[in-house]
């Protein structure tokens, strides 16, 4: 791991544990057991920290989007060999699993959750910050293309739509489950996939025109 990468995992810890406010050069430092110096190193203002910082946080999503990418892929070549039949190429019931799944692992994996409440607090400062809405609104579009690719392939006729309504489910729900009122009680992947099925059923139809 480059130096540089030592200094985005550990600025996005002390996102996740102290906020924007608690981010500093020396915090960050401290939190990677970097020498002194080392985040002003790399980062000489504020700016080029949060940048980082984000950057960080897309090339870790980028690789677990690969992750997702191959159980979508599984998930395709399953249900393909499940029917004959002339049917979307990914059944609603596989895409509900696969995201329920991801969803899950969003708000109780360790490393996942830091970074998804780090992304949270960078969404906060974007809105001040116009450079750096430019590049969180550039990861939130790589994202929403890879959402709306599984929609069209689960039969959605309207994928892109459809995706911005999925993400905002995705969002939501993680939002509730990580710093809103349902983080008393984490839903569990079935109840994350029974909620999600239900939103796939008025986006997607098999042959038949039901989802």
């Amino acid at each position: 791991m480059s130096r540089i990468d030592e200094v985005g995992d550990a600025a996005i810890a002390v996102l996740a544990a102290a906020g924007t406010r608690g981010l500093t050069h020396r915090a960050v430092d401290a939190a990677g057991r970097l020498p002194p110096g080392t985040t002003s190193n790399y980062a000489r203002t504020r700016a080029a920290l949060l940048a980082i910082t984000l950057r960080r946080i897309a090339e870790l999503d980028a690789a677990e989007g690969a992750v997702q990418a191959g159980e979508a892929a599984e998930a395709v070549s399953a249900a393909r060999a499940a029917t004959t039949a002339v049917a979307p190429p990914l059944t609603v019931s596989a895409l509900a699993s696969l995201l329920a799944g991801m969803l899950h692992r969003m708000i109780t994996d360790a490393a996942i959750r830091r970074r998804l409440l780090a992304r949270f607090e960078l969404a906060f400062e974007a809105t001040r910050r116009p450079e750096l809405r430019a590049a969180y609104d550039e990861l939130g579009g790589a994202f929403r293309g890879q959402v709306a690719r599984l929609l069209g392939l689960a039969g959605s006729a309207a994928s892109d739509r459809d995706a911005w309504t999925l993400i905002a489910w995705l969002e939501g729900t993680a939002f509730y489950a990580l710093a809103g009122a349902g983080g008393g009680a984490v839903p569990s992947p079935a109840e994350l996939r029974a909620q999600v099925s239900l939103l796939l059923a008025s986006m997607c139809a098999d042959e038949s025109g039901t989802a």
